[in-house]
C-alpha cells in the first residue's frame, strides 16, 4: 500500500449506518437550538418545573414576543410540550434528558469560568 493511499484512508470519514447519520443529524439540530441564550435560559427555567409565558418572560428577561417565538421553535422541534390551564398555556420539557443536557452545558460553563484567570 502506498503512503498516499494510507493517509487518504486515515482521513476518510468512518463508515456509518443510515440510522447513525440520522441520529447525528438530530443531535446537531438539538444542540443548535440550545446554542441561543434565550432558548437555553427558557429550557433551564423549564427544567425547574412547568411555567407559562409570563413566568418564563420574567425569568429570562427577554421580551414577551421573543419568548413566545423561541417557545414556538422549541415546541415545533419536540423539545417542549404545552397544555392548557384555563386561558393560560403552560410549557414543560418533553423529557428529563433535555434537563440533564442543559444542566451539563451549564456545568461545563462553570468549569470554564472557574479556569479563567482573575481580572485585575
Amino acid at each position: 500500500m502506498s503512503a498516499s493511499k494510507h493517509l487518504s484512508d486515515a482521513h476518510s470519514p468512518h463508515p456509518r449506518t443510515t440510522g447513525e447519520d440520522e441520529r447525528l443529524d438530530v443531535a446537531v439540530a438539538v444542540l443548535a437550538l440550545l446554542a441561543d441564550r434565550t432558548r437555553l435560559a427558557l429550557l433551564k427555567e423549564l427544567g425547574a418545573g412547568d411555567a407559562d409565558v409570563t413566568t418564563l418572560t420574567e425569568a429570562c428577561g427577554a421580551a414577551r414576543p421573543s419568548v413566545s417565538q423561541h417557545l414556538a421553535k422549541l415546541r415545533l422541534a419536540g423539545l417542549v410540550a404545552t397544555r392548557k390551564d384555563g386561558r393560560r398555556v403552560v410549557y414543560s420539557l418533553r423529557h428529563g434528558h433535555l434537563r440533564r443536557l442543559v444542566d451539563e452545558a451549564l456545568n461545563v460553563a462553570d468549569h470554564q469560568l472557574g479556569s479563567l484567570p482573575p481580572h485585575d
